[in-house]
């Protein structure tokens, strides 16, 4: 019996397992829009900038590991879905976006919103090809899931809108997809060497990324046998730093000094399920091995002695069978101690919680880590909320933690947090927004609206582009155009339906947190947080220092000093641990 292409589309997506489209509906995606009306079985996500349907797609196959469904229409709908598809494929998440185009016998005229797929989603896919026959378009679809799954990222699939209404009886290729998980073990010989090599070794640190998720209590068990400390990437830390004794922080550009100097004093590094960006924070002068599922990135970041190919939970099993139990708990035990001495010094923030319209972030964030449920999902935009986020929430096995971390997109947070609620419609989903991330994507409270979702947005309003300030500032730039002219986000969000509510002293802090996460529904808490709160990297330079202080003679130099002495005094506990 003959269908339309786009009734296919959708009963193969709802096959899949896939339960909603993120799109702006109009021109060639309409037949596809109706045939989900028609089908009944999954949901049109009615978004108000495709970017946003790209994030809630992308979070929401990064929470349950499976598909997520986002589309675009011609030319501007496709453009807008490029940043989210970006951080989508570089999180790994495994997204199918529908491109619907132009007709197909206006190509090559430079129509109207005609754009070329091929090329404008090749650097953001594992498999993008355009339609041009109803025979082609479901095995494409089909081909198209089955790499996203696989592979773990975005999959592009272009349907000409008159190819969406024609019809095909058909079927050359499954109608469904294979989910493949696969257990990958290092050779025996190879773990044998690895196991000599850890056995031999008196300092021993594990540093876990988020490959490494699955394989929590296989970690702790290795970690007790070698007495080794466990440092691990913002991506992992929900997932690695709960029930763990041996855990000493993070390390990289939003870490701190025990998870950096544990990895530096180490004799060996043993990196599982990482693939860290971070040159400038890897050791040079110890041995390191590398475990990876995907062999394509053994190496690629670090200087590499060892590198073996396996998912850690099958490579751990097999490994700790050949470790010999270390006695000497010495380097372990004095890891332990620099940690504690570091969570220490992150509670002077939160102790002396700021004055008013500054108050401290790190105070805000510890607050929040305190109300929210034991299995919240925390979004968290790119820039300072990451950083006090990475630092003040903490773990509990349950809890799931969402940002941009490997492209780094501003305004990704409120956009991630739709997908978790529509995904998870039963546990408390908070987006923890800077004001610039939030301002980007603002229409998009509406969808919020819309669909009752009952995400709690907690906007750290610095008036700032707070990263980019301390970027500017430790290079020896005085900060320009960095400042933010902000409306009241609480009446913004009073306007859209939202419920709203303003904090302008740290007095007021914990009493509304309490009224707004024992509130039903979505709510927006507007904080005015401290402008110049400094987030310290756990290694400061001697460069970094230097520009630091060129950038406050610059400042006083063009008249700003209240702009010095509101720095300092924001940040002299900051400042005298560095000097």
């Amino acid at each position: 019996m003959e269908k339309k292409v786009a009734e296919q589309i959708v009963e193969m997506l709802v096959e899949a397992g896939v339960k909603r489209i993120y799109a702006v509906t109009g021109d060639s995606l309409n037949q596809i829009n109706d045939a989900v009306r028609r089908n009944g079985k999954i949901q049109w996500i009615h978004v108000r900038h495709e970017e946003t349907g790209a994030f809630a797609a992308g979070a929401e196959a990064q929470l349950h590991g499976g598909l997520g469904c986002c589309g675009g229409s011609s030319g501007p709908g496709h453009v807008h879905l490029i940043n989210g598809l970006y951080d989508a494929h570089r999180s790994g998440a495994s997204v199918i976006a529908i491109a619907s185009t132009i007709v197909s016998e206006e190509f090559g005229t430079r129509y109207f919103q005609e754009t070329n797929t091929l090329k404008l989603f090749n650097d953001c896919s594992f498999y993008n090809e355009l339609a041009i026959t109803a025979e082609q378009a479901p095995r494409m679809l089909q081909a198209a899931m089955q790499k996203a799954l696989t592979r773990k990222g975005v999959a592009v699939i272009g349907i000409p809108g008159d190819l969406a209404s024609a019809a095909t009886d058909k079927g050359l290729s499954s109608p469904c997809i294979f989910p493949a998980p696969a257990e990958i073990c290092p050779s025996p010989g190879e773990l044998q060497q690895l196991a000599s090599l850890l056995n031999h070794a008196v300092k021993i640190t594990l540093f876990c990324g988020i490959g490494a998720k699955d394989a929590h209590d296989e970690l702790v068990e290795l970690a007790g046998l070698l007495n080794a400390p466990v440092a691990y990437s913002f991506k992992s830390k929900m997932e690695i730093q709960y029930d763990n004794p041996y855990e000493v922080g993070m390390t990289g550009l939003l870490g701190m000094p025990s998870g950096y100097d544990s990895m530096h004093e180490a004799e060996v590094l043993l990196m599982l399920g990482t693939d860290f960006p971070y040159a400038s924070f890897m050791p040079e002068h110890n041995t390191i091995v590398q475990v990876d599922i995907n062999p394509e990135r053994l190496g690629r970041r670090a200087k590499i002695q060892m590198g073996l190919c396996g998912d850690i939970k099958t490579t751990l099993r097999a490994l700790i069978p050949l470790i010999e139990p270390h006695a000497d708990d010495s380097f372990l035990k004095k890891q332990l101690a620099d940690y504690a001495k570091v969570r220490k010094r992150l509670n002077t923030y939160v102790e002396e919680r700021g004055s008013e319209e500054r108050i401290h972030p790190e105070f805000v964030m510890s607050i929040i880590n305190g109300l929210a449920k034991e299995n919240a999902i925390f979004t968290v935009d790119t820039g300072m909320t990451c950083v006090w986020g990475a630092r003040y929430l903490q773990a509990t096995g349950k809890r799931k933690m969402l940002g941009s971390f490997n492209h780094g997109s501003m305004a990704n947070a409120m956009p991630q947090a739709i997908g978790a609620a529509l995904a998870f419609p039963d546990r408390q989903v908070v987006a923890l927004c800077g004001d610039g991330g939030l301002s980007m994507l603002l229409g998009d409270l509406s969808t919020i609206v819309q669909y009752h979702l009952p995400i709690k947005i907690i906007v750290f309003n610095n008036r700032a582009l707070g990263m980019v300030k301390l970027e500017m500032e430790v290079a020896g730039l005085p900060d320009w155009q960095t400042d933010m002219l902000n409306p009241d986000y609480s009446r913004v969000a009073e306007a859209m339906e939202i419920p709203g509510y303003s904090i302008q002293a740290p007095g007021e802090v914990m009493p509304v947190l309490k009224e707004v996460f024992k509130r039903e529904g979505p709510v927006l808490v507007d904080i005015k947080t401290d402008p110049d709160a400094l987030a310290m990297p756990p290694k400061v330079e001697w460069a970094q220092m230097t520009g630091f202080v060129r950038s406050m003679y610059k400042l006083l130099m063009s008249g700003k000093s209240r702009e010095i002495i509101d720095t300092i005094h924001s940040n002299y506990k900051h400042i005298r641990e560095v000097l």
